[in-house]
């Protein structure tokens, strides 16, 4: 069995194989730059509100600043400071128990990372959620990327296609409704340092909403039975990470049909809500979500851009991890100047991001003059947490979509970590061999 330590090890090291698009193609990293370029201060938003550490944070194992990037040596791999039998009660209310003891069997699962087959009974039954909804007729983009294809591009408006022009549905979560509020996110776990992560919030008496994938989810079940005990939110980010405009309804369907019966069979409760892998989603794709019972969440488009820290390009060698710091400030002087909170895309899913998070960013946030109030995104949206799960809801958070208006044009667009994350192939045919190789062990 390939211990643990050594699988985050090999994750971060195929980030430096290649960087490529979700169907395995190179991609510029110039083209990433341009299209994902960090926020810069309007006028009047203070350039920088806390002064950049330069030492390292010593009890969570932080590495300085100045030394967090793709070189940096691994840290010891966190361990899980409490795991949960099954027939653990969650603490809010008429919550179900955790479920027997989740093992791991290849032969009742997708591969890991791959966009799902359409064909299976499963498939099929969940296909049925779309009946008598309108579902618009939209062909799939090529890979989710304006610049490879230029008429869906020129059909962004039309199409509500958030990667080209930041096109929102009303519905769409994108942004907390009080000013100075932070809706704290992670993306792609669970993972091995997600662990550090949870120590951190727990010290300091903080919640977040995890989004997670699938191939994730039954790789590390009891990362995620720790957040969920914790009182985190646990919502749908896709089985394999790929972007969904991209993708047929069938495999749409799929990819979040996979991870919610995931995040089920691990937990016992099934999400109302979901991220597109890179905000990659359009009227489809939003029509499908919500006929299958997921309210879509975004990271907000401020004065200056989408509020991406990019951390994910730490990993991948492209940013020190003062840079992200520093874009992360930026988005902090921006988000003073709105008139609404804000939510942030960060990740979870290597020790370098989770290291930014725990060493840096929270810290400068909730050290910020003014002062910002950091919240999980349902707390920030004042959904009851019974309302964040299907089975305990008592109120529709999803609503209806308006899948034929165009919702509103953000000032800027972007596609997140569309370079980096899950859909490299090189990452990918790593990550699944040794995921499996795990999860065919104790986990």
């Amino acid at each position: 069995m390939l211990p643990i330590s050594a699988l985050s090890a090999l994750l971060a090291a195929s980030l430096s194989l290649e960087l490529v698009n979700a169907h395995g193609i190179p991609r510029a990293h110039h083209d990433i730059v341009k299209r994902q370029a960090a926020p810069a201060a309007p006028a009047g938003a203070s350039a920088a509100t806390t002064a950049a550490p330069v030492s390292g944070t010593g009890s969570y194992n932080v590495p300085p600043l100045s030394v967090i990037n793709s070189a940096m040596p691994s840290g010891p791999t966190p361990t899980l400071s409490t795991t949960f039998p099954a027939g653990a009660q969650p603490t809010y209310s008429n919550a179900p128990a955790i479920p027997s003891k989740f093992i791991f069997s290849a032969a009742d699962w997708p591969a890991l990372d791959v966009i799902p087959p359409t064909d299976s009974d499963k498939v099929k039954e969940w296909m049925k959620e779309l009946d008598g909804h309108d579902i618009p007729d939209f062909s799939p983009t090529v890979d989710g990327e304006c610049a490879s294809d230029p008429q869906a591009a020129a059909q962004a408006k039309e199409r509500g296609w958030w990667t080209c022009g930041g096109w929102t549905s009303g519905n769409d979560i994108v942004s907390c409704p009080e000013k100075n509020t932070w809706g704290v996110s992670f993306d792609d776990g669970p993972a091995p340092y997600s662990e550090k992560l949870l120590k951190y919030l727990d010290d300091h008496d903080l919640s977040a909403t995890f989004f997670v994938v699938g191939s994730r989810v039954v790789s590390y079940p009891d990362i995620l039975i720790a957040e969920y005990m914790a009182g985190h939110e646990i919502s749908v980010h896709t089985w394999s990470h790929h972007p969904l405009t991209a993708m047929t309804n069938e495999q749409v369907v799929a990819e979040l049909g996979w991870t919610r019966h995931a995040i089920q069979t691990v937990l016992g409760v099934t999400p109302t809500t979901m991220r597109p892998p890179f905000g990659d989603i359009d009227n489809r794709v939003r029509a499908i979500a919500n006929a299958m019972g997921l309210r879509p969440i975004i990271w907000t488009t401020g004065p200056g851009g989408p509020f991406d820290t990019n951390d994910w390009r730490v990993p991948a060698g492209e940013h020190t991890g003062e840079e992200s710091f520093a874009t992360f400030e930026s988005i902090l002087g921006n988000a003073t100047t709105m008139d609404t909170g804000f939510i942030v895309l960060e990740h979870d899913l290597f020790e370098i991001t989770v290291d930014l998070a725990v060493g840096y960013t929270l810290d400068a946030a909730l050290t910020h003059n003014p002062p910002f109030k950091l919240e999980s995104i349902g707390e920030c949206m004042s959904f009851p947490m019974n309302d964040m799960y299907k089975e305990t809801a008592t109120a529709d958070i999803v609503g209806n979509n308006s899948t034929g208006s165009n919702g509103s044009s953000a000032a800027a667009s972007g596609n997140g970590a569309a370079g980096l994350s899950l859909p490299s192939a090189a990452f990918v045919g790593v990550a699944a061999a040794a995921v499996a190789a795990v999860v065919a062990g104790s986990l």
